[in-house]
């Protein structure tokens, strides 16, 4: 089980990664990239998987932390989904919705590393 774990645990890094670096590299022109929205599904995909895992060997969750991670996950991955459907068909993304995907995952990164 320990395994599994540290592949996901990867796997929710990487998908940050993928999100912000996105977000990094598209500031200038703010636009959603392919890579972001996978990064937004491999969040929210391995975090779930996580939690699951986390519930059924330990008693103690913090399950205020795993919702509000799981609202903001949420308000990242519908943005992606939006803003690359936009991309995808030629249309401009606005900005705020480019800017709301990497914002939001920096927030989620801070809120899995600073509440304990």
């Amino acid at each position: 089980m320990t395994v599994l774990t540290n592949i996901l645990v990867f796997l929710h890094v990487l998908g940050a990664a993928a999100i912000v670096g996105g977000w990094f590299a598209s500031f200038k022109k703010p636009t959603v990239l392919p890579i972001q929205l996978w990064g937004a599904i491999a969040q929210l995909v391995t975090g779930l998987a996580l939690v699951g895992i986390l519930g059924a060997t330990h008693a103690d969750v913090n399950y205020a932390k795993i919702t509000v991670k799981l609202i903001i996950a949420i308000a990242v991955l519908i943005p992606a989904i939006i803003g690359y459907r936009k991309a995808k068909a030629g249309q401009e993304v606005p900005t705020g919705l480019a800017h709301a995907v990497g914002g939001m995952a920096l927030i989620n990164i801070a809120v899995a590393t600073i509440w304990s």
